[in-house]
């Protein structure tokens, strides 16, 4: 059998590699599943507390426990940033920040079930490169980060901690 620890040649490694390799190994034992669950949870973090700028009538912050159930609307601040700082090239800015508002609720809560993940995710990375491209172009760093995530959960989905995994299983069983 030919492998290359058999035909290895010359001097064996260092013992002081021997650590290393171990803590890789360990390293390496985290579970997918867990990284793209963190992943869903931060982007979708992300994007709801920005959709959470853009209405009125409607708070919900799991993490400083702030709620406010009512309907909904609009924020007048959001449609002055749309008319006066963003400025999008080819949507009215009414439509653009009513359209940004709907997709920072809808998608971020459709990543945290893991429902329709891939499809979430690229609506979200369609929304950051725009942001990207006509908004904040200096951003670049924050706006790779994102674009990260959401590549990651568009190529490898939601993982086994979501409904798309268990529609799937219940799917395919038929």
């Amino acid at each position: 059998m030919n492998t290359p620890f058999s035909t290895r040649q010359g001097p064996l490694p260092s013992p002081a590699l021997h650590p290393l390799e171990r803590l890789t190994r360990w390293l390496s034992g985290i579970p997918d599943g867990l990284v793209l669950l963190l992943g869903r949870f931060s982007i979708a973090a992300v994007f709801w507390k920005s959709g959470q700028t853009k209405i009125e009538g409607l708070a919900i912050d799991l993490i400083s426990g702030e709620f406010q159930l009512g309907w909904p609307r609009l924020a007048e601040s959001a449609l002055f940033l749309f008319e006066n700082e963003y400025r999008l090239p080819l949507l009215p800015p009414a439509l653009a920040a009513l359209l940004a508002a709907l997709a920072e609720h809808v998608f971020p809560v459709l990543l945290l079930l893991g429902l329709a993940t891939r499809l979430s995710a690229l609506a979200l990375l369609g929304m950051t490169l725009t942001i990207q491209l006509f908004v904040y172009p200096d951003a670049y760093p924050t706006h790779g980060v994102w674009a990260t995530v959401l590549l990651v959960l568009i190529a490898r989905g939601a993982g086994p901690y979501s409904l798309d995994h268990f529609l799937a299983g219940r799917l395919g069983a038929r």
